[in-house]
């Protein structure tokens, strides 16, 4: 039997554990990243099969990235998407319902978030990689479904913000297989789920 492909989270995190600011707010890592720290997202950004998100997230993005130079765009712009709303539906208001049809015509998932993640796993192809925002990644944590964590620790304390591991109902055993440092001062950690 093929083994199911990956679902991997890749997400910016403050050393106390905040994927972003009270209010949102993520310019706190700006002043952590460099070329090479680019250089590592954009192979994990173009190795994916599929790249999920919520809704708001995938607004964001739909709105920046068919017009963006950088070197990671053809990856975001390129690999397929798949946008999860806890209603099943994604509405926007008029004015901006064309980004949702036009950036690489995604699929929409969610309503049955365990449902919809297995499903996608049970497709061939490059491993699954979600995008936060901090409520989808929560949702993700909380339901045990990621498998891989890439995470890009910036060396900044918050504080306060939004966590990434807010409430979990048993401990996360997880497995540190890869660690790559930065010139500018942020940290890559692979860690992959012990189950």
């Amino acid at each position: 039997m093929p083994s199911k492909r990956l679902l991997v989270l890749k997400m910016s995190i403050s050393i106390d554990g905040f994927v972003a600011g009270l209010n949102g707010e993520m310019d706190w890592m700006l002043a952590s990243r460099d070329e090479e720290g680019a250089a590592w997202v954009t192979a994990t950004l173009s190795a994916a099969g599929v790249h999920i998100m919520g809704h708001r997230t995938y607004h964001d993005m739909s709105a920046y990235w068919p017009t963006s130079t950088l070197p990671m765009a053809a990856a975001m712009n390129e690999i397929p998407k798949v946008i999860f709303s806890r209603s099943g539906e994604i509405s926007a208001p008029a004015a901006d319902a064309q980004l949702y049809t036009d950036w690489l015509h995604p699929e929409y998932a969610g309503s049955d978030l365990v449902r919809d993640i297995a499903e996608l796993k049970g497709r061939s192809g490059g491993y699954i990689l979600a995008h936060g925002g901090a409520s989808f990644a929560q949702s993700l944590v909380a339901a045990d479904l990621i498998d891989e964590y890439r995470l890009v620790v910036h060396p900044i304390a918050l504080g306060r913000g939004l966590p990434l591991f807010p409430e979990l109902a048993s401990p996360l055993n997880l497995e540190l297989v890869e660690v790559k440092s930065f010139k500018a001062g942020a940290v890559a950690k692979r860690y992959m789920r012990v189950r």
